[in-house]
């Protein structure tokens, strides 16, 4: 098995896709041998993990698609993790052709892979953390992240992404209430995209008055106009995105941050694996019947 996990990562490192294709199978499934791959991951200080988030409706795939056209066009490789809802009957990735994205797929600076979210809250898949420092072994510039459109539940991505680009539409609802969402609390980067539609310079003018109530001394978070459909805005997006990442070599809090969080969900998905809900239910439907039933005490044989 040690030989397997060797091999898998080397192939990785050179830059090969379809081992890598493997290995976050082995690692989403927790097929076998799936923690020693993850115990011989070597560690990565390199900021590359860029978070797309933001609520349903804000063309979070067009601009995934027209950041991924412009940095393949500068000479850069890019690994794309997509979170697509799941289909309730399979739980695979119910967005899985990823249409807009289909050009590239045969690109050679390009990794692409749709995951299914499974359920899990958040926007993400359950074992995005592990997939992503998979995925950082490899020889990419950037890995981008894409997530489910949940709106205000969408901030697990901040535990992950060293960049966190939050984008939103000027039809995304009542400005007040999307000023106050949560996801506004985690973003890096705000993006007005589909900014050439009507209120676009409003919620343009509310976001900069957000960033500036937020900045921290000079550093203020830079809000951008984007058209993805027409490339507008994309460059100085990316230059924006590369900007952040330089910086955060630099913040060695934000590191320790990232990587707390990281532990945290980890430890608490070690934690919980093995206790399945039906499980728990029959046992608490069981014991409820028995009469004089405390809810503290049930949860107590689950505790360590």
């Amino acid at each position: 098995m040690q030989d397997k996990i060797r091999q898998l990562l080397t192939g990785i490192q050179a830059g090969d896709h379809r081992l890598l294709a493997r290995a976050i199978t082995i690692v989403e499934n927790e097929l076998e041998g799936y923690a020693g791959l993850l115990r011989a991951l070597r560690s990565s200080g390199v900021p590359n993990v860029v978070g797309l988030t933001g609520p349903p409706g804000a063309g979070k795939s067009t601009l995934a698609n027209a950041l991924l056209s412009y940095w393949l066009r500068s000479g850069k490789k890019i690994a794309v993790l997509a979170v697509d809802p799941s289909s309730p009957f399979n739980y695979g990735a119910l967005l899985g052709d990823r249409i807009r994205m289909a050009e590239f797929y045969n690109h050679p600076g390009a990794y692409i892979r749709s995951l299914a979210s499974r359920g899990a809250l958040g926007g993400l898949n359950a074992k995005m953390i592990e997939i992503t420092d998979l995925v950082k072994q490899g020889p990419f510039d950037y890995v981008l992240v894409e997530t489910v459109g949940v709106g205000q539940s969408e901030v697990e991505i901040a535990g992950l992404a060293d960049c966190t680009v939050v984008a939103l539409v000027p039809e995304a609802g009542d400005e007040v209430q999307t000023l106050k969402a949560g996801i506004m609390e985690i973003a890096d980067i705000f993006v007005v995209n589909k900014a050439d539609r009507e209120n676009a310079e409003s919620l343009y003018r509310n976001l900069r008055v957000l960033a500036h109530e937020k900045a921290e001394g000079n550093d203020e978070i830079p809000v951008i106009k984007t058209v993805a459909t027409g490339d507008i805005g994309v460059e100085e997006l990316a230059k924006s995105i590369a900007a952040t990442l330089e910086k955060t070599k630099a913040l060695s809090e934000k590191r320790v941050q990232l990587l707390t969080e990281k532990s945290w969900q980890l430890i608490q998905n070690r934690r919980m694996a093995g206790l399945s809900r039906t499980e728990l239910r029959n046992r608490l439907k069981e014991q409820a019947e028995q009469g004089d039933f405390n809810l503290y005490t049930f949860v107590e044989q689950y505790l360590p």
